[in-house]
């Protein structure tokens, strides 16, 4: 399995939305981190040990879904964020080639 990171305006059949407004929620941060990160009352740092909780829970409880997607030829996560630096988008791809997937960059 192959895993790429774009922001939304990739449209491939292969992209996995993960954005907390309209993607897949078991790989969504909650509103919460969003609003703090932005307004600067979380660090990155903070950001991503929140996140990464959250997936650890997330992959506990929703083993069949990531499952699915590891199973995948290739996906593409895709949210908001600019770039997949300093966005949730990077860590999850992280996690995934943790999990055998391979690093297929930043579209």
């Amino acid at each position: 399995m192959i895993v790429k990171t774009s922001n939304i305006s990739y449209k491939g059949a292969n992209a996995l939305d993960i954005t907390v407004k309209s993607g897949d929620k078991t790989f969504a941060p909650t509103w919460d981190m969003v609003y703090y990160l932005k307004e600067g009352r979380l660090s990155w740092e903070q950001y991503e040990e929140m996140y990464q909780y959250r997936m650890r829970d997330s992959y506990k409880n929703n083993r069949e879904r990531w499952e699915e997607i590891l199973a995948m030829d290739e996906v593409v996560l895709v949210c908001y964020c600019k770039d997949d630096k300093n966005c949730h988008r990077g860590l999850l791809k992280e996690y995934l080639i943790k999990c055998g997937a391979e690093d297929g960059g930043e579209m």
